[in-house]
Order: C-alpha cells, then sequence, then structure tokens
C-alpha cells in the first residue's frame, strides 16, 4: 500500500499532520518531566491541570467546528495552529500551578478549535467517497510523527536540564507554525452561511448523534489500555520481561501504519460502519481477556498471551477508528461538518478524561475480574453502536437507518491502498 494518498489536497494535510504531529509528541514525550523537575509542580498538580485541559477541550469542540463552518475550516486551522504554537511557547514562562491551568487551558482551546477546523476542511476538500480514507492516511501518518516526536524528545529526556525542554518547547512550537504554513497549501473552502431560523450548534440537539459520540468516546478508552494500564500490567503482575512494553507499542504503530487505511474498506458506508464498530468491540474484548490470562502463566506463556493481545487490540482500534470516521461524516449534515466533527471530538475528550481512572481501577484494582469487566464493557459498547446508528437514520430526512452515505461498490477495492 502507499504510505502517501495521491498529489493533492489528501497529501497536504497528511504532510501537514506528520509536521504538527510530530511537534506536539515532542512535548507530550516530556511534558511531565519538565512540569516536575523543570517546574516544580507536584504530580497531582500535573493531574489536575491537564484534567482541567481537557475539560477545555470538551467544552471547545462544538463552537469551534461551528466557527470553521462560520469562516472558512482553512483559515480557522491555521489561525489555531498559530495560537498553538504561541501557547505553547509560553510553557517557558510556566513557573506556578496557576499559570501552568492558563497556558494549559489556551492549548487545549486552540487544540479544539483545530480539530473542529480540521474535520470541515476535509469534508470540504476532499470527494465525499475519499473522506474516510483521507482520515486513515492521517491516523497512519500521525503514528509516524508520534514515534518521530518521541525519538526526537528522548534526547531532551537523556539530558534532564532545562535548556534541553526549553529547545524540545521551541521546537513543538515552530512544528505547529510550520504545519499552518503547510496547511496554506491547501484550497480554500468557502464558508457555510448561519442557518436564518432556528438554534445555531443544531449538533448539540441532535440526541443520536450525541448518543453515539457518547458510546464511541467511551470505547475511546481502550486507547489507555495499551499506553497505561497495560506497561503496569506488564511490570507487576505477570512474568513477562519488562522490555516487552516497548515490543507491544512497537507492534501497535507499525500496524496502524500499515493497515488503517486498509481496514476502512468496511466503513464505506455508514451501515458497514456501524457493524465495524459491533467488530471492534469484540476484538477488543478478546485482547481484555488474553491480557487477564496473561498474568497467571510463565514467562513464554505471558509472551505470547501479551502478544495475541495486542494484535487484537490493534485490530479492535483500526476497525473503531474507520468506524468513527465514517459515522461522523456520514451523519452529519452537508453544511454542519465543522460543528458535527467537533462535537464528535468531544467523545474522544471525555473518553480521555474518564480513562485513566476507569482503566486504573478495574485493570491494576481489580485484577482478573476487572480486565473481564473492561471486556464486557468493550463488547456492549460496541453492540450499541448499530441501534443508534439506525435511530439516527431515522431522524435525517428520508433516512431509513438502513442504507445512509452509501458509496460506490468499487470504493472497497480502492482503499486497500
Amino acid at each position: 500500500m502507499r504510505l502517501l494518498p495521491p498529489p493533492g489536497p489528501a497529501r497536504v494535510l497528511t504532510l501537514g499532520t506528520l509536521v504538527k504531529t510530530a511537534g506536539r509528541s515532542l512535548w507530550l514525550v516530556a511534558s511531565a518531566l519538565f512540569l516536575t523537575r523543570s517546574v516544580g509542580l507536584s504530580a497531582t498538580q500535573v493531574g489536575i491541570g491537564l484534567t482541567i485541559s481537557a475539560l477545555v477541550g470538551v467544552l471547545a469542540s462544538t463552537p469551534g467546528g461551528y466557527l470553521a463552518d462560520r469562516i472558512g475550516p482553512r483559515g480557522v486551522q491555521v489561525g489555531a495552529l498559530f495560537a498553538g504554537g504561541t501557547s505553547t511557547i509560553g510553557l517557558i514562562a510556566v513557573r506556578s500551578f496557576p499559570t501552568f491551568v492558563l497556558v494549559g487551558a489556551a492549548t487545549a482551546l486552540a487544540a479544539a478549535i483545530e480539530r473542529g477546523a480540521r474535520g470541515a476542511l476535509i469534508a470540504g476538500a476532499i470527494p465525499a467517497d475519499q473522506r474516510v480514507r483521507t482520515r486513515a492516511y492521517l491516523r497512519a501518518t500521525t503514528n509516524v510523527g508520534i514515534s518521530v516526536g518521541a525519538v526526537l524528545g528522548g534526547f531532551a529526556i537523556a539530558a534532564d536540564t532545562r535548556t534541553g525542554y526549553v529547545a524540545l518547547i521551541l521546537t513543538a512550537a515552530a512544528a505547529s507554525l510550520a504545519a499552518a504554513v503547510v496547511f496554506l497549501r491547501l484550497p480554500a473552502v468557502a464558508p457555510v452561511a448561519a442557518p436564518a431560523h432556528g438554534p445555531r450548534l443544531i449538533a448539540l440537539r441532535d440526541r443520536p448523534f450525541l448518543a453515539f459520540t457518547l458510546v464511541d468516546g467511551l470505547m475511546s478508552m481502550h486507547f489507555s489500555l495499551l499506553t497505561l494500564a497495560l506497561p503496569l500490567w506488564i511490570a507487576g503482575h505477570t512474568r513477562a520481561p519488562i522490555w516487552m512494553i516497548s515490543v507491544l507499542t512497537l507492534v501497535n504503530t507499525v500496524l496502524v501504519v500499515l493497515l488503517q487505511v486498509r481496514a476502512t474498506r468496511s466503513a464505506a458506508t455508514v451501515p458497514g460502519a456501524a457493524r465495524a464498530a459491533r467488530r471492534a468491540g469484540v476484538a477488543i474484548a478478546l485482547a481484555c481477556v488474553l491480557f487477564a490470562a496473561s498474568g497467571a502463566l510463565p514467562t513464554a506463556g505471558a509472551v505470547g498471551l501479551l502478544g495475541l493481545g495486542a494484535v487484537a487490540h490493534v485490530t479492535g482500534e483500526l476497525w473503531h477508528s474507520a468506524a468513527g470516521w465514517g459515522i461522523s461524516f456520514g451523519l452529519a449534515p452537508a453544511d454542519a461538518q465543522g460543528q458535527y466533527q467537533g462535537a464528535y471530538g468531544m467523545g474522544y475528550e471525555l473518553g480521555k478524561m474518564l480513562a485513566p481512572v476507569v482503566v486504573t481501577t478495574l485493570a491494576l484494582g481489580w485484577g482478573v475480574p476487572g480486565w473481564l469487566v473492561l471486556g464486557a464493557l468493550f463488547l456492549l459498547l460496541g453492540a450499541l453502536v448499530p441501534p443508534v446508528v439506525r435511530w439516527a437514520g431515522r431522524t435525517r430526512p428520508g433516512g431509513d437507518g438502513a442504507g445512509l452515505v452509501t458509496r460506490p461498490a468499487k470504493q472497497g477495492a480502492d482503499l486497500a491502498g
């Protein structure tokens, strides 16, 4: 498969995303150390500040998307990236908890607006039958960018000096500004006039869509299994070597890069995407069972089950991501893609807020029963998506819930990349 989409808007989006995510990863990989070791905040203060920032992201997502619809998504995205780069530089001035909260909230606000604008930009610049595929390219590229940023950020971590952290922050800010310049190469997407009558933020009144956003957001808690619960589980509850944490992370990253575009074949229609979400729930539930069973086995058996669990998890991750894009684009009115993509992002932010407490309490606090409860939860959430999507289909003009946003049949073969 291609690692880059064909020349055109999709490729510009991909290149800009690579620059942006590499820069953000530079900051994220060392943020906790900078804030605790250089600034002097406690771990509790860092956690509270990040939670407040995440809440700002949740609240700003839909209004940010609405702004992109009304003004034009390219200008809003570029402006948000410039604002995000500027607020990142502001981290250098952080000396106390209040200033950390202020700068973190400003950065989260810019990121939330940029996310909504990105969804509207994809909807406006990319043909309808290529949007899910384009999102797949962007996600694969995001994983590459995260890997690059993590490697480069490792040098600052190794130095563990304020000078190194400041250099990292400035590089991250420069990457945000550079991504804004790249996105200026995209064609301008005309703004959509606000409706003459009725509410402006219609996405927040669309109960079926909000129900999908909630279910999908809760399901997105599975991302923390790999980054949070599993490393602690391997280190404290299995006989597997500690280096398995890095191996499983690498397996996940490589498979997402190689297979995310291919995984979109099943999400070419909204009903197909709903079925993909149901399969995702099954795969992630299986991963939870395998992770739980690894704790009772000797080293070789634990390594084997952890590897199988990681493959099952990334399979569910690929289907879940593709399903979310297909459904969120397919259910959104053409004149409100920005605010609907912003509302869809609210779910992910909610899941990110809840995940640390939920996955650590269950997987680590309860042990094997907790892993099984998590598996049952993801199985249930995946099973809820198809009926929620059918409900949404019945509320659309002329919709019967059975065939929303049907793509050309040949598209499935094209998506193999």
